[in-house]
């Protein structure tokens, strides 16, 4: 088993887990590292002083013992903030600890995957600052199916590759079909011109030049019913944050 010891990094809280009468696991997300299952001993004792920095969506500087294997440590909390937002407004934690769970789907722990980290850290900042917390889930949802090995044209026609005409998804054809194309499946999305428009410019745009766009209910809705199609039936997953996002956006109806 390889040990670094004392090593600085990046990461943000993703969970933690009880473990024993005063001990918590808690899973980091760390820039150098990939996820990370880390040992945090007495970090339920009232006098615990690092537990604010453990704290789920809490992020930036830390220092410890990282394994190859096994669990980790932490030993120090050098520059750590809070998505104090997320942490306090059920609705933009439920938006985030979605986020969070793609993630740990997506990817083997102990996978180092430094551009996913900047892109998620950049998804929480956007979320804590008042962006729409579902767009930017859409977006990760849309450009995270490659890394689950799910390829899908969301730009152009997968037949003649046109992009000027009104575009429908097809999950036969793996992508959009233009209109000149419809009729080659009966059973397509019939999304609306603006979803369509929107998932376009998600699947395309770098999340840090995302800014705040207005997006009506309506059509967040159907980008939503496919991604949670896709994640279902094409990605195989089904994961309870999504389902709470469900009951929690049925409270609100």
């Amino acid at each position: 088993m390889t040990t670094i010891a004392n090593a600085n990094f990046t990461g943000m809280v993703m969970f933690e887990r009880s473990h024993r009468e005063n001990d918590l696991l808690v899973k980091f997300l760390t820039r150098e590292y990939g996820k990370r299952m880390f040992f945090i001993k007495n970090a339920k004792k009232a006098d615990f002083k690092l537990r604010s920095a453990v704290l789920p969506f809490s992020y930036g500087k830390y220092t410890g013992l990282i394994r190859s294997s096994g669990l980790s440590y932490v030993n120090a909390a050098i520059d750590v903030r809070q998505f104090e937002n997320i942490f306090q407004e059920i609705e933009l934690n439920a938006y985030a600890t979605f986020i969070i769970n793609l993630i740990d789907a997506a990817f083997e722990d102990n996978l180092k995957i430094e551009s996913w980290y900047d892109r998620i850290e950049r998804a929480l900042i956007l979320i804590d600052t008042g962006n729409d917390a579902e767009i930017v889930s859409d977006l990760i949802q849309i450009q995270l199916l490659n890394s689950f090995g799910i390829s899908i044209t969301w730009d152009r026609c997968v037949v003649c590759g046109r992009n000027d005409l009104p575009l429908d998804y097809s999950e036969s054809f793996g992508g959009m079909l233009c209109r000149n194309h419809w009729e080659k499946d009966s059973h397509r999305w019939n999304l609306s011109s603006k979803s369509s428009r929107i998932i376009r410019m998600l699947s395309m745009i770098s999340i840090f030049k995302l800014g705040q766009i207005s997006v009506s209910d309506t059509t967040k809705a159907e980008i939503w019913r496919l991604m949670d199609s896709i994640y279902k039936d094409q990605v195989g997953i089904n994961l309870k944050s999504r389902s709470f996002i469900d009951q929690m956006n049925n409270w609100k109806a």
